[in-house]
C-alpha cells in the first residue's frame, strides 16, 4: 500500500510538472519505474497506459482554459499516436538504449537555447503569425511519438521545445495543445504495449491505477496555473526543464538500477 501511495503522488507531482510545462511525466514516472527495478518496455508500458488517463484529464482541463488549438492537435496528435505504436511494438522486442544519449545531447541544446532566448524576453504576442505547416507537424509528431514510446517519456521535450523554439504561438497555448495531443499518442503506445507486453501490464496494474489517480488530480490544477504563469517566464522553466531533465536522464542510463519500490 506505500508503494502505490508513493506511485500516486510521483503521479500527482509529474502531472503537475507536465500540464505546467508541457513535459515531465512520462520521463519522471518511467525513471521512477527503471530504478525500481522494471525492464525498460515494461516500464514504458506501466506508464503509457496511464497516461492515456492523465492526458485525457490533462487535455479537457487545457480545453476548459483556452490552452487548446484543435487544428494542431490533430496534425501532431494523429502521427504521433501512430509512431508511438510502432516504436512500442519495436520496444517489446529491441531495446532502444544506444540511441538515448544521442537524444538526450540534442534536447539539452534546444533547452539551453530556449533558455538564453527567454531571458531575453523573446515571446510571441502576434497571434496572426502563419501557422505551422501540415508536414512539419506531421514530421514533429511521427519524431516525438516514437522517442516517446521507445524512450518511456520524449513526447513533450522533443515537440513543446520545437514549437517553442519556432515561436509562433503563445507558450500556454503549446503546452495546452501539446498535452491534448499526447492523449492520441498514449493510446497508439499502449496499443502497441498490450500486443507483447501484457502479462507485465496485468501484474503491474495498480501502480498503473496509482499514477493515474495522483496525475487525473494534478491535471485541472496544472491547466490553471498556466493561465497565470508570465509566458516569459514560462518559457525559461520549458527551457530549464528539457535541460534537467535529459541530464538526469544520461545519468540513470550510465548507473545500475536500484530498488526503491517494493514489487
Amino acid at each position: 500500500m506505500r508503494a502505490l501511495i508513493v506511485l500516486a503522488v510521483i503521479g500527482f507531482f509529474a502531472q503537475l510538472v507536465d500540464g505546467s510545462l508541457g513535459m515531465a511525466y512520462g520521463v519522471t514516472s518511467t525513471s521512477l519505474l527503471l530504478l525500481a527495478g522494471i525492464a525498460p518496455a515494461s516500464a514504458s508500458a506501466i506508464v503509457h497506459l496511464s497516461e492515456v488517463g492523465t492526458t485525457l484529464a490533462s487535455g479537457a482541463a487545457h480545453w476548459k482554459f483556452g490552452n487548446v488549438d484543435w487544428r494542431v492537435v490533430l496534425t501532431l496528435g494523429l502521427p504521433g499516436g501512430i509512431a508511438a505504436c510502432v516504436a512500442a511494438t519495436v520496444l517489446s522486442r529491441i531495446s532502444m538504449e544506444a540511441a538515448a544519449p544521442v537524444t538526450s545531447a540534442i534536447l539539452v541544446a534546444v533547452g539551453c537555447n530556449l533558455v538564453w532566448r527567454f531571458s531575453r524576453g523573446r515571446v510571441r504576442r502576434d497571434h496572426t503569425a502563419r501557422a505551422h505547416s501540415t508536414p512539419f507537424l506531421v514530421a514533429l509528431g511521427s519524431l516525438g511519438g516514437f522517442v516517446d514510446a521507445s524512450g518511456g517519456g520524449g513526447w513533450g521535450p522533443v515537440t513543446t521545445s520545437t514549437l517553442m523554439a519556432v515561436g509562433r504561438e503563445e507558450p500556454r497555448r503549446i503546452v495546452g495543445t501539446v498535452n491534448t495531443a499526447e492523449f492520441l499518442v498514449s493510446f497508439g503506445a499502449t496499443a502497441g504495449f498490450v500486443v507483447g507486453l501484457w502479462d507485465d501490464i496485468v501484474t503491474h496494474f495498480s501502480w498503473v491505477v496509482a499514477l493515474l489517480v495522483g496525475g487525473a488530480i494534478a491535471a485541472p490544477i496544472a491547466a490553471w496555473l498556466i493561465s497565470r504563469i508570465n509566458p516569459v517566464l514560462l518559457g525559461g522553466l520549458v527551457g530549464t526543464a528539457i535541460v534537467v531533465l535529459n541530464i538526469d536522464l544520461s545519468l540513470i542510463h550510465i548507473s545500475e538500477p536500484t530498488r526503491l519500490l517494493s514489487i
